[in-house]
C-alpha cells in the first residue's frame, strides 16, 4: 500500500492513543476487552476529530488549486462543516458552509451552540438551508460555489464528511497502518474494529487499509445514515477510489465492507433511548463522551452485537471514537438531567 507518495498537511498532533476500557469492558459483561482509539484527541484545532484526518491529504490540492475559499456542506450540527471552518482559519482560507435541516430535532439552542457556534466564531460563512438528509451532492452545496465564483473567489469544494472527494480515503487508510505500529508495540493485534458510518470515507479508508493485510472484513461499520442502501453504495466508490489510489494490488471484495444497519433509528440524528443508554455507559464508566448522531450510535450497536454474541469470548475490539462530541450541546433538553 503506497501513501507516502502523497503530500499530507499537518493538522493533526500525530498517532492518536489507545485506550483500554476496563470499566465499560466490565459493565458490558460479554468477555470481550474494549479499547478506544481516540480520534476526538487528534488535534487542538477547534477539538479535532476524524474529518481532521481526510482533510490533511486534501489541503495541499486545495492550496495547490489557487482557490481562496474552502466550500463544504453539512448538518446544522456538523463535525465536519466545523473541522472545515477549522482548516480554512488555519491555513488562512476563506470558508463558506452550508448548515442543512438534515435532522428533525427541535431543541431551542440547536442552531447556535456547539459545532455550529465553533464554526461562525472561526469566521466561516455559515448558511442556513432548509434542506433535508442526504449524503449525496447537494444543489445547495453547488450553488454556495458558484455565489463564491460571483463575489470573485475561487472556490475549492469539499463534499459531505469529504468522503467523495478523490483523496477522501487516504486518511483512514493511513489509519489501519498507524494501528499496526501501535500493534506491534502492544505485543497484540485487535480482533475487530467498529466504526460509525454515515457518508463513508472513513470506513472505507479503513477497509482499503486493513485489507493490507486481509482484515478488512474485521471493521464493523454502524450506519448511523439511516440510508444504508445508499451509503453502502457510496462507500463501494470510495474503497474502489481509495484501492487504486494507494496501489492495493487487489479489489476489495463485497463482503469486506460490513455495514451493521440496526442502530440508525428512529432517523439520522435522532438518539433512541438504546442510543442514549449507551452514551451515559459510556460516560460513567470511563468518562468517555459520545454524541447522539455518531459515536453514540456506533457505541450502541457496539455494545447490543457484544451482548448478542457477535464478537467470541476473548476478543479484543477496537472502538474508532471518532469526535463529534460538540454536538451533545445541541440536545441539551435530552440530557438536562444527565
Amino acid at each position: 500500500m503506497k501513501l507516502s507518495k502523497f503530500e499530507r498537511y499537518p493538522l493533526t498532533f500525530g498517532p492518536t492513543p489507545i485506550e483500554f476500557l476496563p470499566r465499560l469492558s466490565d459493565a458490558i459483561g460479554a468477555e470481550v476487552e474494549f479499547y478506544a482509539k481516540r480520534e476526538d484527541c487528534n488535534s487542538g484545532l477547534a477539538l479535532g476529530g476524524n474529518k481532521l484526518r481526510k482533510l490533511e491529504y486534501i489541503v495541499p490540492d486545495a492550496v495547490a488549486s489557487g482557490a481562496d475559499t474552502l466550500v463544504s456542506i453539512g448538518g446544522v450540527q456538523s463535525n465536519h462543516t466545523r473541522m472545515v471552518a477549522a482548516t480554512a482559519a488555519k491555513i488562512g482560507m476563506k470558508c463558506v458552509v452550508i448548515q442543512e435541516s438534515w435532522v428533525p430535532h427541535d431543541d431551542a439552542v440547536y442552531d447556535r451552540v456547539g459545532n455550529i457556534l465553533m464554526t461562525r466564531l472561526m469566521g466561516a460563512d455559515s448558511r442556513l438551508v432548509d434542506d433535508g438528509f442526504d449524503i449525496g451532492i447537494r444543489r445547495s452545496w453547488e450553488e454556495a460555489m458558484q455565489s463564491v465564483r460571483d463575489a470573485g473567489g475561487v472556490p475549492y469544494a469539499i463534499p459531505a464528511g469529504a468522503s467523495v472527494h478523490k483523496y477522501g480515503g487516504l486518511g483512514y487508510a493511513n489509519f489501519a497502518e498507524e494501528v499496526r505500529s501501535q500493534e506491534a508495540d502492544l505485543g497484540f493485534r485487535f480482533d475487530y474494529v467498529v466504526v460509525c458510518c454515515v457518508t463513508g470515507s472513513t470506513q472505507g479508508g479503513m477497509i482499503v487499509g486493513f485489507a493490507a493485510d486481509n482484515r478488512a472484513d474485521r471493521v464493523i461499520g454502524i450506519d448511523a445514515s439511516g440510508t444504508p442502501d445508499q451509503l453502502r453504495v457510496q462507500m463501494r466508490g470510495i474503497v474502489d477510489t481509495t484501492a487504486k489510489l494507494v496501489e492495493l494490488g487487489r479489489a476489495v471484495r463485497e463482503d469486506e465492507i460490513v455495514i451493521k444497519k440496526d442502530y440508525a433509528y428512529p432517523s439520522y440524528g435522532v438518539p433512541s433511548s438504546e442510543t442514549n443508554d449507551a452514551i451515559r455507559l459510556a460516560a460513567r464508566t470511563e468518562a468517555m463522551i459520545t454524541d447522539p448522531v455518531y459515536e453514540g450510535k456506533s457505541m450502541q450497536g457496539m455494545i447490543d452485537l457484544a451482548k448478542k454474541g457477535f464478537f467470541p469470548k476473548g476478543s479484543k475490539v477496537l472502538y474508532a471514537h471518532l469526535g463529534g462530541v460538540p454536538a451533545i450541546n445541541g440536545y441539551s433538553y435530552t440530557y438536562r438531567n444527565g
